[in-house]
């Protein structure tokens, strides 16, 4: 892994939030799943092979996640605060504007960087690009439309039996197991329930406005393949990539770096 140093910026509530960066060139920023950080595109080199091919590469953690604040308070989990915090940091680092635009307004000429995520991070991206981000490219991967309506349960329902849990878990369960991990990297279940309960649907209409090139990328054994074509069918200007495994093991599959890699460098 390679040792990237934590930058923190401000979130426009003053939250103090992580980013890391590796490389030179166009900025391209990658948004990680939930219970995860920006690690995520670091443990396999995924980031170097960006970075190798002429990216910039910045990962953020989100809100109640990895190195950034990670408040207990659910007020400081207002709907859709992570699409603001991810915002903020474009804005940190002159990547957009200060947000002038609103969810009606037409977009703009692209800006001069791409955007990608996995998982609660694709969700995030879609939230971006209905807000009035503009990249050059971007990439939704892990999720389907059932997602992106808001459908789907997923680690919200498990976080949520480890945070109300009143008796031990059953030896060797997926709970236990889930909480054990998150003790040993002294996450907070908390404040990733609260992170991960923020994020707001996105509704059709809003996809069919979003004119970036967007890839939507799955596993082949992901249970959100089911609705995979239909994310496709409901954004105008996207293309889809399959990749082996499923929802865990996608994320770390050399294919999914090779289809990113040809989707964003097919710009230039």
């Amino acid at each position: 892994m390679p040792n990237t140093s934590v930058s923190f910026y401000a979130g426009r509530d003053g939250a103090r939030l992580a980013y890391r960066e590796l490389g030179e060139g166009r900025p391209l920023v990658l948004l990680h799943g939930a219970i995860g950080d920006g690690t995520m595109w670091t443990r396999h080199g995924q980031a170097e092979t960006f970075a190798g091919h002429g990216y910039r590469v910045i990962l953020p953690d989100f809100r109640g996640h990895g190195s950034s604040d990670k408040p207990q308070g659910a007020d400081a989990y207002p709907g859709d605060i992570l699409t603001d915090d991810a915002l903020a940091l474009l804005e940190h680092l002159g990547l957009e504007e200060p947000e002038a635009k609103t969810e009606t307004d037409s977009l703009h000429t692209p800006a001069a960087y791409d955007l990608g995520g996995y998982s609660l991070g694709a969700r995030i991206v879609v939230r971006m690009l209905v807000r009035g981000a503009t990249p050059g490219r971007a990439v939704v991967a892990g999720q389907g439309l059932q997602q992106v309506l808001g459908f789907g349960g997923g680690v919200g329902e498990m976080l949520r039996r480890i945070v109300t849990a009143t008796e031990p878990f059953e030896p060797g369960s997926q709970d236990e197991r889930t909480a054990a991990w998150l003790k040993a990297g002294e996450e907070d279940p908390v404040a990733l329930l609260h992170a991960v309960e923020s994020v707001v649907a996105t509704p059709v209409e809003d996809l069919s406005r979003v004119q970036v090139p967007t890839l939507v990328a799955m596993g082949t054994e992901d249970a959100r393949a089911e609705s995979y074509e239909a994310l496709i069918a409901a954004l105008p200007n996207a293309a889809g990539a399959r990749m082996p495994g499923n929802h865990g093991s996608a994320a770390a599959a050399p294919e999914l770096v090779t289809a990113m890699v040809e989707f964003l460098t097919a710009q230039r």
